[in-house]
């Protein structure tokens, strides 16, 4: 018999997606299932992304450019204008989301066994891409008790190796929804300008940010011109996750010209998403002021509800849709699988991500869970109120 791939074999699961058979049986049961695994919003795609699909005029769906229209980039550089972010269009690589921006990035800066230093929890297709891409990936832990702020730099430093090719963030982050400040920024370029790495930064949550703090990119960073690397993405920030359209940008011409190898080696990203993405880029801020102010109170609701249910530790986010909660139990991946398989308060039962899957380092994160906050107000209390009563019976 034919063998698979030891690349294959180490692929790992996906802790947001392995328990959708389990949910799918729950439903066949009966049960209502509150979905708090995933980020997929319930924020309606603005109209005129929508538009200007079913109005196009093509006669025939051709390939784009491989770097993704130069009309486009053009008008997503004037975007980063908007946000105080100076780049060219040529700067720019249109991808097919914001996961093959991250493999394009992968692919150009670091060969086999490379290393990269991601602080964890992270988001958890990095291993998947890692593993992919034959990289290691060295985690630096931050901690829950430090609403995961940056390890200290001194942690980061240890290490570094002949190996290391790159510092990796999230930011807002994903699964924490920790904000990195403009001084921790400060500390990640000396770092890397001082060993002379990149920085990779995937900043796909730029406008969720919250409590009065803004964004600070490492495309602000001054004198981080040859070492920065942003992934970038249309899914949450137009909820338009089923476009696939994303962006690597960099102002690194040598990353820009080899990343547009890998890019013409899958042909183009797709065009009619691209006609969506582009006329997103038209949505009033109206919009994002309406959904930042939508996703605080469902952030406030949440993590006031979580921290009224006795054991359970939660870290406050101030971006992003997500956090992390600590639970009293022993294992969040038994426990997650427990909630759709034996459990129902009033019918229902609720979908969670165990946290284990964003940590590369084995053990760690194993009583944790993900939740995403992309249900509305009402949904979420009922979710809260059942994980409190399911805590009160479950059993290691």
């Amino acid at each position: 018999m034919p063998k698979i791939s030891e690349k294959g074999i180490n692929m790992p699961e996906s802790p947001i997606r392995k328990l959708v058979p389990y949910a799918e049986e729950a439903h066949k049961q009966g049960k209502t299932v509150y979905y708090l695994n995933i980020g997929q919003p319930d924020i309606k795609t603005p109209t005129v992304a929508l538009d200007a699909v079913k109005v196009h005029s093509l006669d025939i769906l051709a390939y784009s450019r491989s770097e993704g229209s130069e009309e486009y980039r053009k008008k997503i550089a004037k975007y980063y204008l908007h946000n105080n972010i100076e780049v060219e269009h040529n700067d720019i690589i249109v991808t097919t989301g914001g996961s093959e921006a991250l493999l394009f990035a992968f692919g150009s800066i670091m060969d086999e066994d490379d290393e990269i230093i991601i602080p964890e929890p992270f988001y958890a297709n990095y291993n998947g891409f890692s593993t992919a891409s034959s990289v290691k990936v060295v985690p630096v832990i931050s901690k829950i008790e430090d609403n995961f702020a940056l390890p200290a730099i001194e942690e980061f430093e240890k290490l570094i190796t002949p190996k290391t090719k790159a510092i990796l963030i999230c930011n807002p982050g994903n699964p924490t929804g920790y904000l990195y400040s403009k001084e921790e920024i400060n500390k990640l370029a000396a770092i890397v300008k001082k060993h002379d790495l990149f920085l990779i930064a995937d900043e796909v949550y730029r406008e969720f940010v919250y409590d009065g703090i803004e964004h600070y990119s490492i495309l602000q960073e001054p004198g981080l011109e040859e070492h920065a690397i942003v992934i970038d993405s249309v899914s949450k920030r137009y909820s338009m996750c089923g476009a696939r359209i994303g962006y690597l940008v960099s102002k690194n011409k040598e990353v820009i010209k080899t990343a547009l190898k890998f890019a013409q080696a899958r042909l183009s990203p797709p065009t009619l998403a691209q006609i969506a993405s582009e006329a997103a880029l038209q949505t009033p801020q109206s919009y994002f002021d309406d959904v930042k102010e939508e996703y605080v109170k469902r952030r406030n609701t949440l993590i006031e509800g979580l921290e009224n249910i006795p054991g359970v530790k939660v870290a406050k986010p101030n971006g992003a849709f997500y956090c992390i909660a600590e639970l009293p139990v022993k294992n969040s991946d038994d426990f997650a699988r427990w909630l759709l398989e034996s459990f129902d308060y009033e019918n229902s039962t609720i979908m969670v991500a165990p946290a284990a899957g964003f940590y590369s380092t084995p053990g760690v994160g194993r009583n944790q869970i993900r939740i995403a906050y992309v249900l509305n107000e009402d949904s979420l209390r009922i979710a809260v109120k059942i994980l409190e009563e399911a805590l009160k019976v479950y059993k290691d």
